[in-house]
């Protein structure tokens, strides 16, 4: 008779619980094995004749269980490959109560990024979802939270770091014997080893918690921004939670090969080495603001997580959606000038997208196993539930919502909580319906798309979800919390409205003629708006009223319903016309993206040279009223400005003038002139003169990538060489792929540059589908790598490609990638579908010119 572990979907019973570990853990770091013993103190609620627990290619030696003066050996050890559990059965039934279990085992380096693996000359662990039963037997889910207490065999010579701080260090004959303090009750995705030539910055403190930012020897310069970054932000968490962090210290170590970007292990934060180094005086704004997001994040966790953990992987948004909204609010405290809440709008961009798909999901949905688990971390997940959190927040005020996420803490520290625990808090405290507003939101996937109708002070609202793909219509509705901005003969005013019902009617306060209506004032609001005309064209004839997040939805909507069917692509166009004088560099890096889908993938030969001249007349004058060089003194702000210039002018409009200008720059740049570029048109000029560059260059950056200690700047050339587009050079870049060049972490990025490259593309792809299995197994198996590798297919671009991919993915399932693999196929089908409609439009749009 099948066992119930024999099925993937098997879930460990709750009547037997691990209150403690105390393990130790030899490695041999040359041979990549180890050899662990443990004991677990067990808590049985009832009798058993079975103690089930997670392990993945261990192989487990002498188990004893003890209870009382009652000494057992198991009569049998079952392994179950399908659920990674070990049954171990006694012959009696073990009685309830305390009982100890001490296991014996080895085991083997992981072969990808998870479970315990070699990341060059750095050991680490990556545990999330469930992979820490690659190195310890043990109960690997969610709500099995117990106390850590970790000893570390290594040769000597490494640093050697854990969740806790160090209590014991000595020798243990050649080896070196680490004892960490023992944790506060933590899930097992959480526990963490890092060991390898590490070199940390010296121990701060901030308001009492000792924090130090480790890195490899050669790129210790690199980690003072990260370092300061967690000084700053832990105290407004510590005064936003009104709690204090609970973890003893934080470490924070850039790892040389990492799949996420950081994981929010207590405190031993791992991270991308290129989310955590940098060199302020060479790093690009954008790449700052991001190291400081990440780092946020990440101590964001330590409470929303760490301290309040999800019972199971369905309330991952829990940890996410909180973590990303925490990161943006906290950094925009403590950097206000960096305007943080526009790059949140941009980062939602990629949620609303994904949302508009009939094969999105929920924030909250089915999670049947640890394997669909890893899914989960996607843009909704992170990024839609961020912005239904800030929209609840909106609605709630931010003192009410402060104040329920603070009792929901209380309530359920060092434990395990669900979504409703979270709603009871949040309406407890505010007291306010929260279930009506979050369970929709959470529950029900997709979004409204709202239609406006302003007749006088009258205002029509209308709301149906919205679907990408045209003619697709649903009748679901959701309580939208609406801010109309607007402005009358008593200036701009707001007006709050909570529209529940399909379709209503507002009247809007004060007197007057209304000359504009804004339907989703600040952009705070998660849906999508739909004007009639006159409105539209209202508030297109002052865009300088507006705020730059109004401008930017404008801007997303319009091109929505061009995607959607519902406008044609000249509104979009006419719209984008009207910003040739826009200052804002995130209202221009929005129009800058939307101008670079219509280049790329809905204009051809002529039609493609006309746009490009477009562009350059639309944003050109303003490039040349900055120029290259920065003033001493200048604002960041104009700084972006000319960098978000440069990405049009230079890299989407392909200025033959501007490429001129860039090539002496980045060559003096190479040299080691630091001075000749402004660290935010690095990027852009790189990546601009590689594509137009010689096999001399395309040598310089291949020689310069590996030695290059700065990841920021690492990572720059490596992406520089998928851009050359020289035939010959694109042959080559092709064939790095799969050596050592390219590290498992950037295998997916690299592969979907060289898909993106117009010369290359075709042959690469013929390549690929040949060589399909090998680029899969460059990812290690990681779930977020081969993720972005199905989503970079994406930028295929006819129904040729469109039919191929298909039958590439049919006949080469990827298990860990079936909501990728939907959203790609669904997303790619409508942007073939967008081209062949669209196209002619584009065309004839660009022939009305003057």
């Amino acid at each position: 008779m099948a066992h119930p572990t024999d099925d993937k979907n098997f879930r460990l019973p709750t009547t037997l619980r691990p209150r403690r570990y105390q393990a130790t853990v030899t490695l041999d770091l040359e041979g990549r094995t180890f050899t662990g013993e443990q004991r677990v103190e067990l808590e049985l609620t009832q009798p058993t004749t079975e103690i089930i627990l997670h392990a993945n290619a261990l192989e487990l030696g002498e188990v004893t269980l003890r209870t009382g003066n009652d000494v057992r050996k198991p009569a049998s050890k079952r392994v179950s490959t399908v659920s990674e559990t070990v049954v171990l059965t006694f012959d009696a039934p073990l009685p309830a109560g305390s009982a100890t279990l001490d296991v014996l085992w080895t085991g083997h380096f992981s072969d990808g990024l998870r479970g315990l693996y070699a990341a060059g000359k750095v050991a680490a662990t990556q545990f999330e979802a469930a992979d820490a039963r690659r190195l310890f037997p043990c109960f690997d889910e969610p709500a099995f939270k117990a106390r850590w207490a970790l000893t570390v065999r290594v040769p000597q010579g490494h640093t050697v770091l854990g969740n806790g701080r160090v209590v014991k260090d000595e020798a243990d004959g050649a080896l070196r014997k680490v004892t960490f303090e023992e944790t506060e009750l933590l899930s097992s995705y959480l526990i963490a080893l890092v060991v390898g030539p590490l070199v940390g910055t010296p121990e701060e403190k901030a308001e009492g918690i000792a924090v130090r930012t480790w890195a490899l020897p050669e790129k210790a310069h690199l980690a003072k921004f990260g370092q300061d970054a967690a000084l700053q932000v832990l105290p407004r968490l510590q005064d936003y939670f009104g709690l204090p962090y609970a973890f003893g210290k934080v470490d924070q170590v850039g790892i040389p090969d990492f799949e996420a970007g950081a994981m929010e292990n207590a405190g031993l934060i791992t991270y991308r080495e290129v989310a955590l180094l940098l060199d302020p005086a060479t790093a690009p704004l954008s790449v700052q603001k991001r190291v400081a997001e990440v780092v946020t994040h990440e101590l964001a966790h330590q409470w929303f997580g760490n301290w309040v953990t999800m019972v199971w992987w369905d309330d991952l948004w829990l940890n996410e959606a909180f973590a990303t909204w925490m990161a943006f609010k906290i950094v925009d405290q403590w950097r206000p000038d960096w305007r943080m809440w526009l790059d949140f709008d941009a980062h939602r961009a990629s949620a609303l997208a994904l949302d508009a798909l009939k094969s999105t999901h929920p924030i909250h949905g089915e999670v049947r196993n640890a394997g669909e688990a890893g899914e989960s971390f996607d843009a909704i997940t992170y990024e839609k539930g961020g912005a239904v959190l800030r929209m609840i927040e909106g609605f709630l005020g931010e003192g009410p919502f402060r104040e329920g996420i603070r009792l929901y803490m209380r309530k359920h520290a060092r434990a395990n909580a669900v979504k409703e625990d979270l709603w009871n808090a949040l309406g407890e405290a505010a007291k306010q319906p929260v279930n009506e507003l979050a369970t929709k939101w959470i529950g029900q996937s997709g979004f409204p798309l709202v239609s406006v109708k302003a007749e006088g002070r009258k205002v029509t609202l209308s709301q149906r979800r919205f679907y990408s793909e045209p003619g697709v219509k649903s009748a679901e509705t959701w309580p939208v919390p609406m801010v109309l901005r607007f402005e009358d003969a008593g200036g701009v005013k707001e007006q709050r409205v909570l529209f529940r019902d399909a379709r209503t009617t507002v009247t809007l306060e004060g007197t007057g003629d209304v000359k504009w209506l804004c339907a989703n004032g600040g952009s705070t609001g998660f849906y999508r708006v739909a004007y009639e005309k006159q409105a539209l064209d209202a508030l297109a004839a002052n865009l300088g009223t507006l705020a730059p997040s109004e401008r930017i939805s404008l801007l997303a909507d319009t091109w929505a319903l061009v995607r959607a069917g519902q406008a044609p692509v000249a509104d979009l166009l006419d719209l984008a016309a009207r910003f040739g004088d826009e200052e804002d560099e995130a209202v221009l890096d929005e129009l800058v993206g939307r101008l670079g889908y219509i280049e790329n993938r809905l204009t051809e030969g002529e039609d493609q040279e006309r746009f490009r001249r477009w562009v350059e007349q639309l944003l050109g004058g303003g490039l040349k009223k900055l120029g290259w060089q920065a003033a001493q003194g200048e604002p960041d702000r104009v700084r972006l400005r000319r960098a978000a210039l440069v990405r049009a002018v230079g890299g989407l409009a392909r200025s033959p003038e501007v490429l001129a200008q860039a090539r002496p720059l980045v060559a003096r740049m190479l040299q080691g002139d630091k001075s000749a570029l402004d660290a935010n048109l690095l990027d852009t000029a790189v990546g601009m003169v590689a594509r137009a560059g010689d096999a001399a260059l395309f040598d310089d950056l291949l020689q310069r990538m590996p030695k290059e200690p700065d990841p920021a700047t690492q990572r720059r050339y490596l992406m520089a060489l998928t851009s050359f587009e020289d035939t010959n050079l694109t042959e080559r870049s092709q064939g790095l792929l799969f050596s050592e060049t390219v590290k498992t972490q950037d295998v997916a990025s690299f592969a979907t540059g060289l898909l993106g490259n117009r010369t290359g593309r075709d042959a690469w792809w013929e390549q690929l589908q040949k060589r399909w299995k090998d680029l899969v197994g460059r990812t290690g198996a990681a779930p977020m790598l081969l993720r972005r590798v199905v989503e970079g297919l994406g930028l295929l671009r006819t129904r040729e490609h469109l039919e191929q991919v298909k039958a590439l993915l049919q006949a080469n399932p990827i298990p860990e990638a079936q909501q990728a693999t939907a959203q790609t196929l669904e997303r790619l089908t409508q942007d073939v579908a967008l081209r062949e409609r669209v196209a002619p439009e584009v065309a004839a749009w660009l022939k009305r010119r003057p």
